[in-house]
Parts: structure tokens; sequence; C-alpha cells
């Protein structure tokens, strides 16, 4: 009996391992998440930041979009995407605006052609 619950709970140990893993930042798959905020131009050619008028950081560095954004400067917009890691956004090209965090945006969604 003994010898069968050695296994056993080394199995479960490696289970809630391996399962407390992404919580934990180890191979986390980006989930994409919507904030809001005002479209500024970033100080490079083609770079983009938004103010962030809601919660969480108050910067956000766009180092990808496939939507075109010029048209939106001046607008409070709802962004949706993933975040990118500060290193990989320091590495991209262009470099995007110095933010508190950075996004790869999938969609924009304007809200509004004025920014509080």
């Amino acid at each position: 009996m003994r010898r069968a619950i050695v296994p056993l709970l080394v199995v479960g140990y490696a289970v809630v391992f391996v399962a407390l893993l992404p919580a934990q930042g180890g191979g986390q798959a980006a989930r994409e998440h919507t904030m809001t905020g005002c479209l500024q131009k970033g100080s490079e050619a083609g770079t983009y930041v938004v103010e962030n008028t809601g919660q969480g950081p108050k910067t956000i560095g766009i180092v990808e979009s496939d939507a075109n954004l010029a048209p939106h400067v001046g607008h409070k917009i709802d962004i949706t995407g993933t975040a990118v890691p500060t290193a990989d956004a320091e590495k991209a090209s262009p470099k995007p605006p110095k933010a508190d965090h950075y996004m790869k945006l999938s969609s924009i969604k304007m809200v509004s052609t004025a920014c509080p």
C-alpha cells in the first residue's frame, strides 16, 4: 500500500506544478484585453501611444496594429490586443514611444472624436 501512495503523490505534485506554470508567467499564452484611451502620435513617424483614461497603466505603446491609426489621432478609442513584453517592444521597428504597457492590437473602436 505504501509503495502505491508514493508514486501517486509524485504524479499529483507534478500535475499541480504544471497547472500553476501559466499563473506564474512560465509559458503563459498572451490573452487579449481591451483598454480605453486617447490616441496620440509618437515621436517617431508611424508610432502611436494611448493615454489611458481607465484603470491600469497610464500610457500604452502601440507595437503593432493592422488597423490604420492615423485617422484616430486625438480620438478616444477602445483598443483590443495582446500585451507585449517591454524587452520585445524595445526591439521593435519602428520603436514605440516609451510607455508603461505595450500592446499588439487586433482591433480598435472609436468611442469619441474628442478626448476628455
